[in-house]
Formats: structure tokens, C-alpha cells, sequence
């Protein structure tokens, strides 16, 4: 088959391509380079890929590369850190909005036409972000209060965009929420600003790299955001690309939703001193607290259970891999002066 990926320069997006193509499939990606600026990945000269700089909002662009393609995945959207829900509340409802609607005119087109066979969406655990259910079912994003925050709210509706193209045009749909994804190539966004965290300048764009910087860079204590209490589920994006390529190949995914997570719950102070410890084996380690943000969700625990039992899915690569990785990928990048 062949698969039109949006957002494919993105972070998660290179790791589904990478594994669309380890799988045999054929890929077409779509990405303007509005995060990142132009990205090389060692997937470029791929023969089985083909990338198209372009806009997601162009229709008229998006119909022509569905009618190529079997399946979409929908990876496309402005997405950030924890700074970047606060500083673009605005566009990240706006123009997610914008890009949704155009991937699905799309998608529906090419359904119409009988080319493209379904669309898998990436949403977002952010759509839990009112949920007091733990651990939380996929049942209840119909449960919970709508999000707080553009962002998770944004993501919610991408939802219902997959039910109602299929309630009115059949258009068959999978829906897919990614937990925390961590990794290399989470590099600086173009948009990201400068912030002062003790003794140590960076963008706040998602903790793991963070918090790698400042240990790196020599920071004594260790400055978190908060009191660290906050749990995640810290899931690799090498597992998640997975994931995600079962939910768009399993005939039990069809019109269904799935969280995609380790099942391990770790707090921020947790990862801090995972992070301390693979930098500064040799001394103790002490922290303290930077004011926190208004949308920094104190608890997300998925259940994980949907997943294994209708995908097969479960999570392959430790945390502790994990942060040994991206330790040693933020070290190369502020030797090259990126970070």
C-alpha cells in the first residue's frame, strides 16, 4: 500500500515513516517546515518515499496526493510544549482546525472516488486532560469534561471529524492518542522563546531534553517545573510509530480508538533523577521548584489494556534506554551549538 503521512517532518513523523518503510510500505509526506525549518533525515533518498513541501491547508494539494494513496495518516498539526499552549492559544484551535479540515476533505474525496480506503488520526492524550479516572479508559474521553486547554480541546474535536466523516460519507477511521512521546530529533521549534530556568537558557519545549540540558550544562540544583508530583507515561517513539502502523493494518482497529502508552507511570521527579543519574553518576542529587503552568495536567495514566488485546501492542524500549539516548543526543547537539 501506499500511505500519505502529513506532518512527516515533524517529531513523531519521522519515526512513523521510518517504520512505515521498514515495513515494506510506500510513503508520501506532506510538511511545510513550520516547526523545525528544513529537516535531513536518513530516510530522504528512500526508494519507496517521496516528499512534498506543501501546506496541509491546501485542498486543492491535499485531494491530489489522496487520490495516490491507500490509507492517510493525520499527523499534521502546530503542537509544542508546555510554554507553546499558553503563548498560542489561538492558532492552536485555529489553525489545527484549518489543517483538519483540509486532511479530511481530502481523505473524503478520495473515498468518494474509491482510492483512499480509511484515515488514521493522531490525536492527543490532552484529551484527557479533565479526566479523573485512572487508570483511563478510551471510553472515557465521551465521559470526562471537554479539556481545558485550545490545544485539547483542538484534538478532541479531530475526533469527531473522523465520526463524522464516516457517519455521513463512510469514511472508515481509526483514532490513535500518542502519551508523551520521547526521543531524538526533539530539537528546538522555531517559535520557541528563551526562558531563564536558574542559571540555564532554553525553550521549555518538553521535559526529557530539558531537563537533559540543564544537567549537562552544569545545573546545581536541578530546576523542575513544579513539585515534580506530575505522572506521565514516557513512551518511546520508535514504540509509538509501531503502534500506530498496527492500528492502521488491524481490521480491530476499524472505527475504533486507542490510547498508545507503556503501561509504566513515572513522575517528573522520577525522570529528573533518571536523567541526574545518567549525567552525574557521581554526585547527589538535589532539586528545586520553578512556578508551574496553568495546563500542565498533574496526572495522565492511560489504561493500556484496548491496545494489547485488539492490536498486540505493547511497548518494547525502557525508559531508562530511553533517557540514555536523548542524554546522549542533547549532549552532540550543544556540542553543535543547536541547543
Amino acid at each position: 500500500m501506499k500511505i500519505l503521512v502529513t506532518g512527516s517532518a515533524g517529531f513523531v513523523g519521522g519515526y512513523l515513516v521510518r517504520e512505515l518503510l521498514s515495513q515494506g510500505y510506500s510513503v508520501i509526506g506532506i510538511d511545510n517546515y513550520s516547526k523545525y525549518g528544513p529537516v535531513v533525515r536518513d530516510y530522504d533518498e528512500h526508494y519507496s518515499y517521496s516528499f512534498v513541501q506543501g501546506d496541509c491547508k491546501d485542498t486543492v494539494l491535499m485531494k491530489d496526493l489522496a487520490l495516490e494513496c491507500d490509507q492517510i495518516i493525520a499527523g499534521a498539526a502546530m503542537i509544542g510544549g508546555i510554554t507553546y499552549f499558553h503563548e498560542h492559544a489561538y492558532d492552536l484551535l485555529a489553525e489545527n482546525e484549518r489543517i483538519m479540515a483540509s486532511t479530511f476533505d481530502a481523505a473524503i474525496h478520495s473515498y468518494t472516488k474509491g482510492r483512499t480506503k480509511k484515515i488514521t488520526v493522531v490525536s492527543s492524550s490532552m484529551v484527557f486532560e479533565s479526566c479523573d479516572l485512572y487508570p483511563t479508559p478510551e471510553e472515557s474521553v465521551l465521559k470526562s469534561p471537554p479539556p481545558k486547554s485550545t490545544y485539547g480541546f483542538q484534538k478532541l474535536a479531530t475526533e469527531f471529524f473522523a465520526k463524522g466523516a464516516l457517519e455521513q460519507y463512510g469514511l472508515p477511521y481509526t483514532i490513535v492518542r500518542p502519551f508523551n512521546c520521547i526521543g531524538t530529533g526533539e530539537g528546538r521549534a522555531l517559535s520557541d522563546k528563551e526562558i531563564l530556568s536558574g542559571n540555564v537558557k532554553l525553550a521549555m519545549s518538553h521535559v526529557l531534553p530539558d531537563l537533559a540540558q540543564k544537567a549537562i550544562k552544569g545545573q546545581r540544583p536541578l530546576r523542575i517545573l513544579g513539585d515534580g508530583n506530575q505522572i506521565r507515561h514516557y513512551t518511546h517513539g520508535k514504540d509509538l510509530a509501531r503502534g500506530i502502523r498496527l492500528a492502521m493494518e488491524s481490521p480491530n482497529a476499524l472505527n475504533n480508538d486507542f490510547n498508545l502508552s507503556t503501561s509504566r507511570s513515572t513522575s517528573v521527579l522520577e525522570l529528573a533523577k533518571l536523567v541526574w543519574s545518567e549525567v552525574n553518576s557521581n554526585l547527589p542529587f538535589s532539586f528545586e521548584s520553578d512556578p508551574g503552568y496553568e495546563y500542565d495536567v498533574q496526572k495522565r495514566v492511560p489504561s493500556t489494556r484496548k491496545a494489547k488485546e485488539l492490536l498486540g501492542f505493547d511497548t518494547e524500549i525502557s525508559l531508562e534506554d530511553g533517557v540514555k539516548e536523548v542524554v546522549s543526543w542533547v549532549k552532540e547537539q550543544i556540542i553543535l551549538g543547536k541547543m
